[in-house]
């Protein structure tokens, strides 16, 4: 197993994980409302964290442009630049909806980058840390569509275009998915169903020091024990839970916002 990132975490700070949020939709009102509670937690938790990792679909549309900032957002990047220059390690993973963030998080907000789970470890705990979409078995459409937005080509082509245009047509394919997918994503389909949690276990069989996998992108706040020692955590979302997970050193937690626990983990069974 190859260590992609080790935090030493001190006793009095904490390691933070937050998700889907999808700033942006489905309007502008609607998506203030929830920067603005965001924001809110974040100042909350600066005092107690050593790393905030965004596990993908902050927003519901980014894209790099060379010379262009996306409209809004600016009480985020307000919050973001402040938590840097206190010295907060901070993270970003690719999520589907902003799989084309480059390096305006890193030169703004000395944000770290990541294309791809990864494994961690904090402390003596090992982690497994992704946004989780096209993991597993299934889902071959997705996993080939997501190959071809990923690519230096598709980038620099969407690139090329206006960003009246380019930010038009992403709109407008998010709000159609949306409609697809109803409230799927209420839907629990069960260990066997939900491809995460297969995939997990798959990745279990080969690296059983793991001490818990933590995904985003299903939208539903859970935790799964797969065996006496090893956790899968989905973190819900900032959409219509308003979750996320805190890990102490000892335990994995997720919490709503306003403070309340929906799950905890002792990693030490």
């Amino acid at each position: 197993m190859h260590i992609n990132h080790h935090i030493n975490l001190p006793h009095d700070r904490k390691v933070f994980f937050v998700s889907d949020s999808h700033l942006g939709a489905p309007n502008a009102q609607k998506s203030l409302e929830r920067e603005k509670l965001l924001v809110h937690w974040l100042t909350k938790i600066q005092s107690e964290a050593h790393t905030i990792c965004f596990l993908g679909d902050i927003f519901d549309f980014w894209f790099d442009y060379s010379k262009v900032i996306p409209k809004g957002y600016s009480r985020l990047f307000g919050k973001l630049a402040e938590l840097s220059d206190l010295g907060i390690e901070m993270h970003f993973f690719y999520g589907n909806h902003d799989m084309w963030a480059k390096d305006y998080f890193t030169h703004e907000f000395n944000m770290q980058i990541h294309k791809n789970p990864e494994f961690w470890q904090i402390n003596n705990k090992i982690a497994y840390v992704g946004h989780g979409d096209g993991l597993g078995p299934g889902d071959k459409g997705y996993k080939l569509l997501k190959k071809v937005f990923a690519s230096p080509v598709s980038r620099w082509l969407y690139a090329c275009m206006h960003p009246r245009w380019g930010v038009g047509i992403a709109e407008y394919f998010s709000h159609r998915s949306r409609i697809a997918n109803g409230n799927s994503d209420l839907l629990y389909l069960g260990e066997s169903g939900e491809w995460q949690i297969v995939f997990a276990k798959e990745i279990l069989l080969q690296y059983p020091e793991i001490d818990f996998f933590v995904f985003g992108h299903r939208h539903m706040a859970l935790e799964i024990p797969l065996n006496k020692k090893t956790t899968y955590t989905n973190l819900g979302d900032w959409v219509r839970l308003f979750s996320y997970g805190c890990f102490d050193g000892a335990q994995m937690k997720i919490y709503q916002y306003p403070e309340m626990i929906i799950y905890s983990s002792s990693l030490n069974r």
